[in-house]
């Protein structure tokens, strides 16, 4: 790959290792990339480690340069509802998660063309696996998923950013991990990205009927709950809801009671279910975007 002169983006995953993304960045770099923009992808900065390992990395980005070259470094932290996710406990969070990562390599693939470096040797197991897994959807062939080899007896020395940079013959090196970009070969699998995995094959199954329950609870809503309804599924918090709106926060959240109450009606659920903004993006994504 030496001589490549196009611009690129790295995002990695990020945990208490913040040496991983310096040691591919600087692995990148050595093989002719010009890096311009770095994204650390990370779970909620409470844990001291975590927090650590991103202080460590802002001072590395220090004015928008790194080792004297224009770069951008920007931490990115996987939030749900508005919160940011503290670790990945369930399904749950593990959806939150995919669903995050997804919006962001697409958001980065249609805002640019430049490609896209996927390092997922950071952080917890399950974040890596949940961006490979969109990286699958998103990339094309021009972009690169890569793990990174450490020496056990380096890892060891450099552990927790001990160790922020290494010499060609230390071993550290990059392996470029094998993947089809099935989004690249079947555009439409992008739009099915859309619902959340774990509810693709029952939405694909009975699409039609999810249709009408959705446009049951739309004439069900009054205009201003249509309106509270959209910015939901937008990815919205109520508060930024509040103040899209003009509206008082209270005001949100009886419109999202009746809102969800609908829903619970059409569905046939349980008065005890609980609905998050979850349920609301997965099954009116597709039906607001229908709507003329």
């Amino acid at each position: 790959m030496a001589g490549v002169t196009e611009e690129s983006v790295l995002v990695a995953t990020i945990g208490g290792q913040p040496q991983v993304l310096t040691f591919a960045l600087d692995a990148l770099l050595a093989r002719g990339e010009r890096v311009r923009e770095v994204i650390a992808l990370h779970l909620s900065a409470d844990d001291p480690r975590l927090r650590h390992s991103l202080t460590l990395l802002s001072a590395e980005f220090a004015g928008d340069r790194y080792a004297g070259y224009p770069c951008r470094y920007r931490p990115v932290p996987i939030r749900v509802e508005g919160h940011r996710l503290e670790d990945i406990r369930s399904e749950v969070d593990a959806d939150a998660a995919w669903r995050a990562i997804h919006e962001l390599i697409a958001g980065l693939k249609s805002m640019s063309e430049r490609p896209l470096h996927l390092c997922i040797a950071g952080g917890r197991r399950l974040l890596a696996l949940v961006a490979l897994s969109a990286a699958m959807l998103h990339f094309g062939y021009q972009d690169q998923v890569w793990h990174l080899y450490t020496p056990r007896e380096l890892l060891e020395r450099a552990r927790d950013g001990a160790i922020m940079h290494v010499r060609p013959e230390d071993g550290v090196r990059l392996i470029r991990v094998p993947l089809m970009p099935w989004g690249a070969q079947f555009p439409a699998l992008r739009e099915l990205a859309q619902i959340r995995p774990g509810e693709l094959g029952r939405m694909w199954m009975n699409s039609e009927t999810e249709r009408q329950r959705c446009e049951t609870v739309w004439h069900m809503l009054s205009e201003r709950e249509r309106e509270v309804l959209h910015c939901l599924v937008m990815g919205l918090t109520p508060q930024e809801v509040a103040d899209q709106l003009m509206i008082s926060l209270s005001t949100v959240n009886s419109h999202k009671t009746q809102i969800l109450a609908a829903c619970r009606q059409v569905w046939g659920l349980e008065g005890d279910t609980k609905l998050t903004y979850h349920f609301l993006r997965e099954h009116f994504r597709q039906f607001l975007r229908s709507l003329p």
